[in-house]
Formats: C-alpha cells, structure tokens, sequence
C-alpha cells in the first residue's frame, strides 16, 4: 500500500462531509480493532472503510470524530499512543504527534481517553452522526450519555436532538469516484486481468482448483496488491453452479469449464473478475450454446450502462436477453412475458447483474433515489456486469446441459460519453478463449 499518499484527499473528503451537516453537529466513527483467529493469533488488519475514507489511517483502535460549529470544524483523531515495548512485537506506531503531523487531525487523543473525553465531544452538539449497530458498546455509551445530557436542558446547556447515522452521507460520497480512486480500480483491475491470464495458462486436467488459487493469488501479491479482495471462487465442473464457491477442493477434469471469479486490493481499492473456460481449450456444443448466451447478454447490458440511464437498465437488459437465449436451446418455455413476470428465469439466474465496486467489492452507494426510483447513472461510477446461468443437475433438464456454470464479469467506469471496461483484454469470447496459448 501506499504510504506517501496525499493527505489532501483526505482534508477535501472531511471538508466535504462537514459542508453536508447543519451546525452543532458532530460526526463519530469508530475504527475496528483486532479480531482472534485462534487463540491469541489474530486475524490480519484492515481498516474499516468509512474511517479511511475520510482519514487514511490504518492502525487499529482509533477513532474518528469531527465536530462542526458556527460553519467551522474540528478534526479529532484517537489513536493508539507510542510504546516502545508494544513496538517490538507489532511494529512502529503513529502516536499522538503523528496524528497532527501527518494525518493532519487538528486534535489528537490517546484511544483509551476517547470514552473519558466523549461527553465533553457530545456537550453542544444539538445532532449526533454515529452508525449505530457497528460497536454495541460504544452505542451503549453514546446512548447513555445521551439521555444523561437531556437531564440537563434545566442548566441551560445544549443537548442533542437526534442521532443520524452518517453512512447515508459518506456512502453518497463514495459513490462518485475521484481520480486518485479510479486509478487505484484501474491498478486493481489489470492486476486482476493478469492473474487470470496466468490462471488460464496454468489451467490443465488433473490440477487441483486449489493450485489454480494459488496462482491467481500469487500474480495478485506479485504485481503490487495487498491481496485478495474476497475469497477466490475457483469453480469446475458443477462446483461452477455454486454461485459462492470458495472450498476449491476438487480436482478438474478433461471436460470441465472452470469458473474464476478473483479480484484483488490495491491501495484498498478492489477489482472484481470472472471469467469461465473449457479446461481443454475446446467447448462442446452445449457448453458453446450457453456461453454465447451469457457473453451477448454482458455486451448487451454494458451498453446500458451510460450517464443518464438508471442502474436497473442493464439487470432488465440482462434478464431480456438471457430469457430469449433459454426459450432458443429448450430449457424455458412459454411466453417471455410470463416468464419474466413469473421470475421463471431465476432456476438458471437467480442474482442481479451488477452492484457498485470501490473500497468494498460490493461498495457503499444508494441504488435508489430519494423517490424510490433506479439512481440514474453519472460519471464516475464504477459498478460490475456480470451475467451467468447456473444450470441444475435436475433430472428434467436435458443431459447435455446440465451442471453447466456461466459467468462473464467485467468492472465498468461510467464516464462522460459512456463507458470504459476497466478489465478489458482478459480473454472473453470464443474465439479468444479457443485460440489462447499457455
């Protein structure tokens, strides 16, 4: 990850946030600490997203706070304080002083003060911006010292009226990326594109899928990123139905399709990858008839996918096309009317073809407006495509397609005259996929 980066986006992402709230407010988020893994080794630590978002730090116990009053605010960072002893077993520790000197906080504070000085923080601020339901000990406290405050309106003191919870502002904000952001995807996505180049050269029969994970994982750490985004899918065989496969166990065979959906973290930024191929190189003529299903479904829907069109546009797109592809090979019937209606089609897809894609694989952002309507899409959006069709082993369906698993996923930028495939140039179409060499 990088660590010369820019503390100014930073400082606009908090300037931002504070031109959002009324006066007399203030705005609380709480970082996480370690999780135990097994007895006293815990699991590795990675920040919580709206906490970096809006300070880029990255060390556990600490906490966010910004106060706003009289159109001005003040930037408190609690954080972990120096310690020589601690240091050896875990590393260097930013401290007090380096949360003013390079993370720019106006104040800083020892993490274990934070619930001392917190009814100071609350005294005066008529609304509290806290995401209840994320620390139900610190809710509790908040809470309490709530009520403890209200006690006091007799004194002539401010106490707050409300508490809202600031995820519906800083989602919003996530929701349009700025450049530093798009880069950080773009890095993702041809990282992810990489590894699963390397992934097909590798693929044979007889492997285990856990090799092939092992492989997509290693180009990850080798061409700069921290790391998986979410647990490799590497699916053969019928495994590929299984929409969030992850025991990559099995060991493929001549005639398989293998389905990878992998992406990766970079600058915790993520990608999110799927393709499917013959393990053989050569698709028989079920698996062909599905696959071209699947991949004129994705183009298809990544046409929708433009400012001024809604983010549902491309889920019905998807949904059109690949009813008329079952009803063609036999495995819907009736009218295509009914069978959207009826959600006929969901036995073979039952997920929606996109979701936004940013600091979580499945980030933060509305998909509705204040109306209730689709969100119309806008520059700087990223957002996945990803169409399949999951075929069961159902005695009703016809052998040859059964246990075929489908996915095609790209990550999308919406851009002013359209879009751009972030993840453009792995292998996709047939003929691609038919001609590439280890």
């Amino acid at each position: 990850m990088k660590k010369d980066l820019n503390q100014s986006i930073f400082k606009a992402r908090r300037k931002t946030l504070a031109n959002k709230l009324p006066d007399s407010s203030i705005v609380i988020i709480p970082n996480k600490g370690h999780s135990i893994r097994s007895n006293d080794v815990e699991y590795r630590f990675r920040t919580d997203n709206d906490f970096y978002y809006l300070t880029g730090f990255e060390e556990p116990n600490s906490v966010f706070v910004l106060k706003k009053e009289k159109k001005d605010f003040t930037y408190f960072l609690f954080v972990e304080p120096k310690d020589k002893e601690k240091e050896i077993w875990t590393g260097k520790r930013i401290g007090i002083e380096g949360a003013k000197q390079i993370y720019k906080a106006d104040k800083s504070f020892i993490f274990s003060d934070f619930e001392i000085k917190l009814k100071q923080l609350l005294q005066d601020s008529t609304h509290i911006f806290f995401p209840l339901g994320k620390n139900k000990n610190l809710d509790l406290k908040i809470t309490g010292l709530i009520n403890e405050l209200k006690k006091s309106n007799r004194t002539g003191n401010k106490s707050p009226k409300d508490i809202s919870d600031p995820r519906d502002i800083v989602h919003k904000m996530r929701l349009i990326k700025e450049p530093y952001e798009i880069d950080c995807l773009k890095t993702a996505a041809r990282i992810a594109k990489e590894a699963h180049i390397l992934a097909m050269a590798f693929t044979r029969p007889k492997l285990y899928e856990y090799e092939i994970e092992a492989i997509i994982e290693y180009r990850f750490r080798t061409l700069g990123s921290n790391g998986a985004a979410y647990p490799s899918i590497v699916g053969s065989g019928k495994n590929a139905t299984i929409l969030h496969y992850i025991s990559n166990n099995k060991r493929i065979q001549n005639n398989d399709l293998i389905l990878i959906d992998a992406g990766c973290e970079y600058n915790y930024y993520a990608s999110d990858l799927t393709r499917t191929f013959p393990v053989n190189k050569k698709f028989s003529p079920a698996q062909k008839a599905i696959y071209e299903i699947v991949l004129e479904a994705q183009l298809k829907s990544i046409e929708q996918m433009k400012p001024g069109k809604r983010f549902i546009d491309s889920h019905n797109k998807t949904v059109s096309v690949l009813v008329d592809g079952l009803k063609e090979v036999g495995l819907l019937k009736g009218s295509k009317e009914n069978i959207i209606k009826r959600g006929l089609y969901k036995r073979f897809f039952m997920h929606k073809v996109s979701h936004w894609l940013g600091l979580d694989v499945h980030d933060a952002g509305p998909y509705l407006d204040e109306k209730g309507n689709s969100i119309k899409l806008v520059p700087g959006m990223v957002m996945t495509v990803e169409p399949g069709i999951y075929i069961p082993s159902d005695p009703d369906i016809p052998a040859k397609f059964r246990g075929i698993g489908i996915r095609i996923e790209d990550d999308i930028l919406i851009t002013k005259n359209g879009n751009q495939i972030l993840t453009a140039g792995t292998p996709k179409t047939i003929n691609e996929i038919e001609a590439f060499k280890d």
